[in-house]
């Protein structure tokens, strides 16, 4: 539901307020602002990956704005786990002041300060784990184990004057979990019965029914698949998703295979993960890439990424030929990754490639190669029935998957006054068990691109988009600007126009007539006359071509 737009009202002390810059509407960039007595406490700091509208963006980053005069009031960044749509952003923040404290688990941390090491940022870290409380200004912080897509994620009890808030971070109810550490529903359970004021949850698979699969069904189907496969093995991940790289590891040494990883995020991240034991790796698997080719085709699999943790990218150039592993006849390749929202397309157009080349290609469509690292809907009533919160307000979703979390509370008996569903920006205030919406204010997109970071704006995607889709006219004119006689020109020069600039020959007339009546008329700026050149073409390219290219004309005084 949309918010009237109004700034809230000064925070009276002793209220809780609770602000997020990302991830609400949205599955990425996380960021949510606590704040009470003039202090401000920051869980989670992700970035957005672009979509297809938004061309030659790298990264889409919370909207730091409200908080960006503020920031010696921030005690500290809480990170709930270590992907990049928690973490990814927390450099840019550092940026802005080095030295916030970073708190989160083992895993977390060390995947935050390795990237951080790429920023050149030396940070303040503080490792926490499950069942430890840390006390910071107004705010007591409580850690809770949850299991995820990534090992060693936490939920965070949030407890202050204004009341106590359970944040779920990212979560599932794997109840045989790989690393055997369960989402701890007892200590859910011992909140529920201290009480929670306000539950922020988790919606990413809220519309799905019934139970998120076990991640442990997934090894044996791996297994059989590296099994049956003739020649080479390619398995795409996100490279950050140490569970799934122990079971291609594991099926890999079951079958007699090697294990090249590809990508240096993935290598990264992997070797963190086994330097702080997340990883096992079997003694002689991990082969490096280089010698890899000189295996036979049946003793090896490539765990491949993409620099974004976008598996396709990787999977798109070898599908285009343009990676040094030519995929071929015999060839299996395993898709062991969630279908973003909105990627199907450029997904099955990849498997599509792949195919052509002769490849076999098993996805989570044909085989259990993936389980989501979400809790679905009957997971969701479990925790409501268990936490019994007195208000809910569903995080981390698209709006239909914030709908969907909010009936669920709903069914589960949480007063429909009580469940609030927002959007980014959304003021929440917290007092006294009661949650409500105190206003809303202005988020936009703070895009990456290159090295600017919040330059460009979305004029400039909007220029991009009508550069890529319909092309670029440039008109030059040199002329008299008194009789308003073209002396040079028109000279016109299109980009993915069309083929033939001869085309134009007849707008040229029609320009030249429009500059002397523009003149006949008074007019003697040269930015005037440029505006006459735009409009005379822009009419003609639409009603002749039924285009809208972009037209830049250049009228100089000759």
């Amino acid at each position: 539901m949309a918010h009237d737009l109004h700034d809230p009202p000064v925070l009276e002390p002793g209220t809780l307020r609770i602000l997020p810059l990302g991830g609400i509407g949205e599955v990425g960039r996380n960021m949510t602002v606590f704040e009470i007595d003039g202090k401000l406490l920051v869980v989670d700091a992700g970035v957005l990956f672009p979509e297809e509208t938004q061309p030659g963006v790298d990264l889409i980053l919370p909207d730091f704005e409200p908080i960006k005069h503020r920031l010696d009031d921030v005690l500290a960044i809480v990170l709930t786990h270590g992907h990049e749509d928690h973490i990814g952003a927390v450099p840019y923040l550092l940026r802005m002041r080095a030295d916030i404290p970073i708190i989160g688990s083992t895993l977390t941390l060390a995947l935050i300060e390795a990237k951080l090491k790429e920023h050149r940022i030396q940070p303040f870290t503080h490792t926490v784990k499950e069942g430890q409380s840390e006390k910071l200004g107004p705010f007591t912080v409580d850690f809770l184990a949850v299991n995820h897509s990534i090992p060693d994620a936490l939920a965070v009890v949030i407890q202050t004057a204004g009341g106590t808030v359970l944040h779920t971070g990212d979560f599932k109810m794997d109840q045989l979990p790989l690393d055997d550490r369960i989402t701890d529903l007892r200590a859910i359970a011992h909140w529920g019965e201290k009480g929670v004021d306000l539950a922020l949850t988790d919606s990413t698979n809220a519309d799905v029914p019934g139970f998120t699969a076990l991640e442990r069904d997934i090894g044996p189907v791996l297994e059989n698949v590296i099994a049956r496969a003739p020649r080479r093995v390619i398995v795409a991940s996100f490279s950050s998703h140490v569970h799934r790289v122990q079971q291609v590891l594991d099926a890999a040494h079951a079958n007699g295979r090697q294990v090249a990883l590809m990508g240096r995020s993935m290598v990264r991240n992997m070797t963190i993960a086994a330097d702080l034991g997340f990883l096992r790796v079997p003694e002689g698997i991990l082969i490096d890439h280089k010698k890899a080719a000189n295996l036979p085709d049946d003793k090896i699999v490539y765990m491949s990424t993409g620099s974004q943790g976008e598996p396709m990218a990787v999977l798109a150039r070898m599908a285009n030929l343009e990676h040094q592993i030519e995929i071929g006849d015999g060839d299996t390749v395993i898709l062991a990754s969630s279908l973003i929202p909105g990627n199907e397309n450029a997904v099955y157009r990849v498997i599509n490639g792949l195919m052509k080349l002769g490849a076999k290609v098993v996805h989570k469509g044909t085989a259990r190669v993936h389980v989501s690292g979400h809790a679905s809907a009957g997971e969701l009533l479990y925790f409501y029935n268990v936490l019994r919160p007195k208000n809910v307000m569903p995080v981390h979703g698209e709006q239909r998957h914030l709908v969907a979390n909010a009936d669920l509370a709903k069914a589960t008996g949480v007063p429909e006054q009580n469940v609030l569903v927002t959007e980014n920006g959304t003021v929440v205030d917290l007092r006294d068990g009661v949650a409500r919406v105190a206003g809303q204010i202005d988020i936009g997109f703070v895009y990456v691109d290159g090295s600017t970071v919040g330059e460009i704006t979305d004029a400039d995607l909007k220029d991009r988009r009508i550069l890529a889709e319909e092309g670029f006219i440039s008109i030059f004119v040199a002329m008299d600007a008194q009789t308003g006689k073209v002396v040079v020109g028109p000279e016109i020069h299109a980009r993915g126009f069309a083929p033939d600039e001869s085309i134009f020959d007849d707008v040229k007339p029609q320009i030249i007539k429009a500059l002397s009546e523009a003149a006949a008329n008074g007019t003697r700026d040269t930015h005037a006359f440029s505006q006459v050149v735009r409009r005379t073409v822009g009419r003609w390219v639409n009603t002749q071509h039924r285009r809208r290219p972009m037209i830049v004309p250049v009228v100089i005084e000759a």
